[in-house]
């Protein structure tokens, strides 16, 4: 599997990130994640939707917490054809909890602890950790990759701004 250095930081720290991210353009790799109910969930079920696929360390960090609301709110204003789907570590007992104390109900929280299919997949795996890097895919209909950011520092929040704009285009 292929290694990448010096693209994510952790606090200043260089981390390495394990696979390789998909291009713009190409169908995004399917794997299967985790529901809340422990079901089994792949990524192909988004297919017909525009889908802002999210990539985060732990919904029990503040940076987290907040660019997973951030999206929320803004999924409630783009309408039942945009899914927002947020992809961590953490138990899926853990994303339950958070989902349910943070009020979210628009964003659809899956777990990559099993054998992080996803992080392998799209390139995101911090190796050292084995958490996720912070980074936001967004796919058409189609389930191509038409947007994707990498955040550099996994402490540090997305463009929003940016990634809407992309989801926005595709709706």
């Amino acid at each position: 599997m292929k290694e990448r250095t010096e693209m994510v930081t952790l606090k200043g720290n260089p981390v390495t990130l394990a696979g390789e991210m998909p291009a713009i353009g190409q169908v995004a790799p399917d794997c299967d994640l985790v529901g809340n109910d422990l079901s089994p969930v792949a990524l192909r079920a988004f297919r017909g939707k525009v889908c802002i696929l999210l990539s985060v360390p732990s919904l029990d960090t503040a940076v987290c917490d907040t660019e997973a609301r951030r999206f929320n709110q803004e999924a409630a204003r783009m309408g039942q054809d945009v899914a927002v789907v947020v992809v961590s570590v953490d138990l899926p007992f853990a994303q339950q909890r958070w989902c349910g104390a943070a009020g979210v109900e628009r964003v659809l929280t899956l777990s990559d602890h099993r054998d992080v299919a996803f992080g392998k997949t799209f390139g995101v795996l911090i190796k050292e950790l084995r958490l996720l890097a912070r980074a936001v895919f967004i796919l058409d209909r189609g389930g191509v990759v038409r947007y994707s950011q990498l955040i550099p520092e996994v402490t540090q929040e997305p463009d929003y701004e940016a990634a809407l704009a992309a989801a926005a285009d595709l709706v």
